[in-house]
């Protein structure tokens, strides 16, 4: 008996384990969503032409790996439950996409919803979270975004590690997206259950907005994640939802404001538009590789707003190497003059020695912190500087 008791035991210690792919996301995911741009308007033709577009724009070589499909590629499913792609967006079925995905050099992500339907009334996974994960590591999935509808009164914490244990016994690293909103705060659970979370609700194509079902805009997202950045690192993020950019509503600025800070976060990049005919002033946003090094830089700390002027705002990120980054942005309509000096606050951090000042949007060196950062900051813009030890 008591052995039996003692192997009850090790059994659901087992069980119980935390059980997370940790080898996965060191550095924030980068890739592409269906969603901003197609919502339910997505087949394979199209995911095929964004994989090709990631490769031929520069896009893939600047970082961008994932092409994940989100809701509404699932109809239905069998009579032993598998879920059911839809054979008329998708006659070739997920296998064979992924398979085209993969051909490219690029990784596969796929959506579902912890309750009952996803958000958009197809098929959820409560109930079949481990045939699901089986289905999603034979397609060869590598990332799933795990939406948040229709939960009735789950827990949000146990739903998701049901999925992580689900993906885990499949055998087959994942990437798992947390998408619950921000509801539960998931960056107090998070870390030992994905590898990333959403921060807040959708993200809507606006700079500075809210409606009322929750969406909201550029700036918005941006006063939400204040006081939750130490929260993120290597494999556990923040994620302040998808890119906006390329979307046709934001201006050239506030689409630059709206990078610089996703970088600064340390979140995924995600794009939302439609890449396979985006401007080149978009491409050079998306992919300006200066911008991209702070958004992936190995430490993963997330920026810390180090200062707030009325619609002037000083956020601060460190770097790899004794390297600093800071990021200055005006969220009002009129231009603000600066003049800042910069030395007090990598002093906090104990180094000495004046540093490079670099504009990483213009690609030029501006100055050192020796003198002050003067100049003028366009409305909706930013001044984003890489401080480099001389």
């Amino acid at each position: 008996m008591r052995k039996l008791i003692v192997l009850v035991l090790c059994i659901w210690c087992s069980l119980s384990k935390a059980q997370k792919f940790e080898e996965l996301a060191k550095k924030p995911p980068m890739g592409w969503n269906s969603w901003n741009k197609f919502e339910c308007k997505i087949n394979e033709t199209i995911v095929k032409e964004i994989a090709d577009a990631l490769v031929k724009t520069g896009m893939k070589n600047a970082g961008y790996e994932y092409v994940i499909v989100d809701d509404c590629w699932q109809i239905g499913r069998d009579s032993l439950g598998n879920i059911i792609p839809d054979p008329e967006r998708f006659p070739s079925g997920i296998k064979n996409l992924v398979d085209y995905v993969h051909s490219k050099g690029l990784k596969f992500g796929i959506y579902s919803d912890a309750g009952t339907q996803t958000c958009q009334g197809r098929p959820g996974s409560r109930g079949y979270e481990f045939q699901d994960a089986r289905a999603y590591a034979k397609w060869g999935v590598d990332l799933l975004k795990y939406d948040w509808c229709n939960h009735g009164k789950q827990n949000a914490e146990a739903s998701y590690a049901l999925m992580r244990d689900a993906i885990y016994k499949a055998g087959r690293p994942m990437v798992l997206s947390i998408c619950e909103w921000g509801t539960n705060k998931p960056w107090e659970w998070g870390a030992s259950v994905g590898h990333t979370w959403r921060t807040t609700e959708d993200i809507i194509n606006c700079f500075d907005c809210k409606n009322n079902w929750g969406g909201l805009g550029v700036l918005q997202i941006i006063d939400a994640q204040v006081e939750i950045g130490g929260y993120s690192g290597p494999g556990h993020w923040n994620d302040p939802d998808m890119l906006e950019i390329g979307n046709g509503v934001l201006t050239t600025s506030e689409e630059r404001l709206h990078m610089s800070m996703w970088a600064m976060f340390s979140a995924p990049l995600i794009a939302g538009n439609d890449i396979r005919n985006m401007s080149a002033k978009t491409n050079e946003i998306l992919t300006n590789k200066e911008v991209l090094a702070i958004d992936q830089d190995s430490l993963g700390i997330s920026a810390t707003r180090w200062m707030k002027y009325a619609d002037l705002e000083i956020w601060f990120k460190p770097l790899s190497d004794n390297n600093f980054a800071f990021c200055l942005i005006n969220r009002s309509n009129q231009p603000i003059v600066i003049n800042q000096d910069l030395k007090a606050t990598i002093k906090n951090y104990k180094v000495d020695g004046s540093y490079k000042v670099r504009d990483v949007w213009k690609r030029q060196n501006i100055g050192t912190t020796t003198d002050n950062i003067k100049g003028t900051i366009a409305a909706h813009d930013v001044l984003m500087l890489k401080l480099t030890k001389k």
